[in-house]
């Protein structure tokens, strides 16, 4: 048989299926230590399987997010640094759940490369497993793709699928919020995991290698500073939620910063006044701000500022949702209150303090 017609074989053309199944039972124990009521958490079977009934609810209503880390991809990748981004990426998905009034359930994940490392993958899912453990969903099945020709070499992505269930009746936001309500924030961990392609920008113009470190942090280098993982609100979450009716509305501080993210959750006719002077911003905000010539606009919707969550409180049940809220941990801060839309749906005074 002449070289040219020798059979080739599917890991020769860069799909390595044994390196695959090793990845998968590196992952099983990770799977297995979140497991929770209604959900076995095993993987291996073609899909994963989440009994409601076993959960505990009655008449549930479904709520499914889907989300990834962006281009904060990027500083792990080059930096070397796996071990949160994982978390980021639960984060992302089981935050937007809890914002709609519902306990997230159960998570997959999908991880892409041109060739799969499994260092790296056993990394990156120890973290999407640490996070589905730190807000009580259970990590049921997922898929690890080796495309070579669609990733450059040490390139790879990630996306997590999310779903969670509330009784009928119970979603947020619910109706009632009016002119006066009052408007708290929840601190952030920093950057969360939005805004890092105008981030690694400042970065490489800063001159600064992940290495370094961090201006805003020096015990730290500037990777890992950065790439602290997003906060899980959930559970503390969840918890206020149970003591309190007081809370009517969440909103998620993501991409599009306040001026996106606060109306979503109002009818036309109010709009946020935000109190800037109750911001106290981490290092972190002002030294992007400082490296990047970035005005007070541009943080604010870019960024989350210091608050990674926002809670819409009726002022008639000010004091018990604001003790709900800390005594679940939450640390609130009242950023602001509901006035009359009159055009825009998002006002500010007062000044960052950057």
């Amino acid at each position: 048989m002449s070289e040219s017609r020798k059979p080739v074989t599917y890991a020769e053309s860069g799909v390595d299926i044994d390196r695959g199944n090793r990845i998968v039972d590196r992952i099983r124990p990770l799977a297995r230590a979140t497991r929770r009521p209604g959900a076995s958490a095993e993987l291996g079977g073609f899909g994963g399987l989440f009994d409601l009934r076993a959960a505990g609810f009655v008449d549930p209503i479904l709520v499914a997010a889907n989300d990834g880390v962006g281009t904060k991809l990027k500083i792990a990748a080059e930096s070397g640094v796996y071990d949160t981004i994982g978390i980021d990426l639960v984060a992302m998905c089981v935050n937007d759940i809890v914002v709609q009034g519902a306990e997230p359930l159960f998570f997959l994940d999908y991880f892409a490369a041109g060739k799969l490392d499994e260092d790296v993958v056993s990394a990156v899912l120890h973290g999407v497993a640490e996070g589905c453990a730190q807000s009580g969903c259970a990590l049921i099945g997922g898929e690890t793709a080796e495309m070579p020709g669609v990733y450059a070499p040490g390139d790879f992505d990630i996306a997590g699928f999310a779903v969670g269930a509330a009784e009928r009746g119970t979603l947020l936001p619910r109706p009632g919020l009016r002119a006066g309500d009052l408007v708290y924030g929840l601190p952030s961990s920093g950057v969360h995991s939005n805004g890092f392609s105008l981030v690694r920008r400042i970065v490489a113009r800063s001159g600064l290698g992940w290495d370094a470190p961090a201006p805003f942090d020096p015990s730290r280098s500037l990777a890992a500073a950065l790439l602290s993982p997003t906060r899980l609100y959930v559970r503390p979450l969840l918890q206020a939620l149970a003591r309190t009716r007081g809370i009517y509305a969440l909103a998620h501080i993501t991409g599009g910063g306040y001026p996106d993210n606060l109306p979503r959750v109002l009818d036309d006719s109010l709009a946020v006044s935000l109190d800037l002077d109750a911001f106290a911003p981490p290092p972190v905000f002002s030294w992007l701000a400082a490296a990047g010539d970035l005005d007070e606009e541009e943080m604010l919707r870019t960024f989350n500022c210091g608050f990674g969550m926002a809670v819409f409180v009726s002022a008639d049940d000010e004091q018990e949702a604001r003790d709900a809220l800390a005594s679940a941990g939450l640390s609130p801060v009242l950023i602001g209150e509901l006035v009359p839309a009159e055009g825009r749906r998002l006002v500010t005074r007062g000044r960052l303090k950057l």
